[in-house]
């Protein structure tokens, strides 16, 4: 099978890699990148573990080829943080102690960073449904919830 050059934009930065046309770009970042924050959690799209953007719409991962990205614009959670500055998300499920084993975490920041660019004053009941494709098996929704809403209060300066 032929590789594929593709030339893209990872957090800002340019990049270029070689794939396989049937490879995943969950894939490709995770273990040709290194970029290993999204998570394969169901390889179906049912999870949110490996959440990303691309051009600013939130996507899994694990559902979008490679080949794809061509010329796009890519967000994932490594480029969430402002160097060692946390994004207000990242604090917030830090202070609500919105985690726990971590593998749905990344994908619920992504997932929620992108709602805040869309809404930054979302109702409880948007969070919960824009958040119903990641899953945590883990903690309650409860706290990530809050840490969300909390977040978008402080973003908004309320």
């Amino acid at each position: 099978m032929k590789k594929l050059h593709i030339n893209t934009s990872i957090n800002g930065n340019s990049a270029e890699f070689l794939c396989d046309p049937d490879a995943t770009l969950l894939s490709v970042l995770r273990d040709q990148l290194n970029l290993t924050g999204a998570k394969e959690g169901c390889g179906s799209g049912d999870c949110g573990a490996c959440s990303v953007t691309v051009n600013g719409r939130l996507v899994a991962s694990c559902l979008v080829l490679a080949a794809e990205v061509e010329g796009a614009e890519i967000t994932t959670i490594e480029g969430m943080a402002e160097g060692e500055v946390l994004h207000p998300l990242q604090k917030k499920f830090l202070e609500h102690a919105a985690l726990q084993c971590g593998v749905c975490t990344p994908g619920i920041l992504v997932a929620a960073k992108a709602l805040l660019e869309k809404n930054p004053d979302p109702s409880e009941t948007e969070v919960r449904f824009w958040l119903a494709g990641n899953l945590c098996r883990c903690t309650g929704y409860d706290k990530i919830i809050n840490a969300v809403m909390d977040a978008a209060a402080e973003m908004r300066g309320a």
